[in-house]
């Protein structure tokens, strides 16, 4: 057990995915790919007698989390802080929910695994509506291809084997629970077909083709993204719509060639991690 623990999580855009339903929400999930980002979430857990959480600073309510810490039976001091739009497709939810359950484990000395730890993440996450895949993708980090839904214990994943300089602009927010919260079987037969197509040829190429397609196909790409989608081809580069916001994320250099004064990062390589201990995490103010 520690007095305080740090994690860092990272941001999750998705190209495709399929909604998947079951009666135990570990095995509620998707099908799909997208990319784990250099930008993420840092989450910092204290023990609390009173739960109260907060990101970058301000409070708020975070219903992931609080199934969290109710699975876990714990009151917390939850810290979480990222330069990632929340609410845009970037997996904000999904990150603070694994965040909190990785460093509670740490501090409380729960003694459970990475997977049983993300499964519960993963688990809060779909009972509050706000994701189905990210966890499980940002727990693996790098450019996960989900084949099976739920869980990280049931789930079976693959990885596109690349790395990239990744851009993005981001023009508002689109309602993550609303999509996978109505009828959704034209989103999953087109996200069948993504997968099917990235599976024969596991390329960044072929994700941002295949993920173009699904967001045309599903009618939820936007005005703003197809147009800014189109200016990078035009330009000669690579860019898709991320899952669920009105985001465009492009490879390399697509966005700054075509104009544009994107946000920059990468792909990330490693996945959600405990950090190591700092005398910044260690200060209980």
């Amino acid at each position: 057990m520690t007095e305080v623990a740090t994690t860092f999580v990272p941001g999750h855009v998705t190209g495709f995915f399929t909604v998947d339903r079951d009666d135990d929400p570990t095995k509620t999930g998707s099908r799909g790919a997208g990319l784990a980002l250099t930008e993420g979430v840092t989450v910092t857990v204290r023990p609390a007698t009173e739960t109260a959480v907060t990101l970058n600073g301000e409070t708020v309510t975070v219903e992931a989390i609080e199934r969290v810490l109710g699975a876990l039976q714990v009151t917390a001091d939850v810290r979480a802080s990222t330069e990632l739009p929340v609410g845009s497709g970037f997996g904000v939810s999904g990150a603070m929910a694994l965040g909190t359950a990785l460093a509670v484990n740490d501090v409380f000395g729960r003694g459970l695994s990475t997977y049983e730890l993300a499964t519960v993440a993963h688990g809060a996450e779909v009972q509050a509506g706000t994701g189905l895949g990210d966890v499980v993708a940002q727990l693996h980090g790098g450019v996960p291809v989900r084949l099976e839904p739920g869980g990280p214990q049931r789930n079976h994943m693959d990885a596109v084997p690349a790395r990239s300089r990744i851009e993005y602009v981001t023009f508002g927010e689109l309602s993550t629970a609303d999509v996978i919260g109505g009828e959704t079987d034209a989103i999953s037969r087109s996200g069948e077909q993504a997968l099917s197509t990235l599976v024969q040829d596991p390329t960044l190429e072929t994700l941002f083709e295949a993920s173009r397609s699904f967001a045309r196909e599903t009618g939820l790409l936007t005005e703003d993204v197809r147009e800014t989608v189109m200016d990078v081809g035009e330009a000669g580069g690579t860019a898709t719509m991320g899952m669920l916001g009105a985001t465009v994320v492009a490879l390399d250099t697509g966005l700054s060639d075509a104009g544009y004064d994107p946000q920059v990062c990468a792909v990330d390589p490693t996945g959600a991690t405990l950090c190591p201990p700092t005398d910044e995490s260690a200060d209980t103010e």
